[in-house]
């Protein structure tokens, strides 16, 4: 068994996946930290959700960590305003949210400090391009949080290694289609949380499913036609509804 571990989790397939993996082995406190971002709503409904369908008592009661970002980052920038949302063929580093990890693992290293747990872990994945994201990077913040708190602390990325693709081919026992990655999720007509099918994010999860050979039964706001979804076109979703955020379709 492991020690007591903080997962820094926020509904989207990765964190999801590292948090079950991480309850298999030892207790897991799941962190989700709150910046102001508009589409923490259906983030922290859909943790929720698959946390309760894993139904694992090695999973504690999620802790939400707030630290509004605003003041950083200005209204108009798209984390902030919901607005002008990277696009679905938007290249990747146009998502890239500067200090994300750095803001994540440092609230995640006071709340450790204070709870007696040593050990962080965030569901980077292999390919991420941004520089908060190397192994370096999580060395070297773990060490300056570690002397700063005087609390010891690793900061480790067990899923790093491994593609999207590979990771959902690796867990389809998971019911990962309970997962958010998406940056403008919307409600369906009986109010579910559903994909925008518009968003950078949305792409990065339905090519995951393509270089997996797996169907995609995601639910997307319109259908995406690369691959045969295992339910009916159409069923349950319509193509054309308001988005929470903007009230626009």
């Amino acid at each position: 068994m492991n020690p007591p571990t903080a997962v820094l989790a926020s509904g989207g397939m990765d964190s999801c996946v590292l948090l079950a993996n991480i309850a298999e082995q030892g207790i897991a406190h799941p962190l989700y930290v709150e910046t102001g971002i508009p589409w923490e709503w259906a983030e922290k409904q859909t943790l929720s959700k698959f946390i309760i369908a894993l139904n694992n008592p090695n999973i504690k009661p999620v802790t939400t960590l707030s630290l509004p970002v605003k003041a950083l980052y200005g209204q108009s920038h798209w984390t902030m305003s919901g607005e002008t949302v990277p696009e679905y063929d938007a290249p990747d580093e146009t998502v890239y949210i500067p200090g994300r990890n750095i803001i994540l693992i440092t609230l995640a290293a006071i709340w450790c400090s204070l709870n007696d747990v040593h050990r962080i872990v965030i569901g980077s994945l292999a390919g991420n391009p941004f520089p908060d994201a190397t192994p370096e990077f999580f060395e070297s913040i773990a060490n300056s949080n570690g002397m700063g708190l005087d609390h010891p602390i690793t900061v480790e990325a067990p899923l790093r290694l491994m593609h999207k693709e590979e990771l959902l081919a690796s867990n389809l026992e998971l019911p990962l289609h309970l997962t958010l990655t998406c940056s403008n999720p919307q409600l369906d007509a009986d109010s579910a949380i559903i994909h925008c099918a518009q968003c950078n994010k949305c792409r990065e999860r339905h090519e995951a499913y393509i270089d997996a050979g797996i169907p995609d039964d995601t639910s997307y706001a319109k259908t995406l036609n690369d691959i045969p979804s295992p339910s009916i076109e159409g069923e349950g979703v319509s193509p054309n509804l308001p988005s929470p955020l903007t009230g626009e379709g």
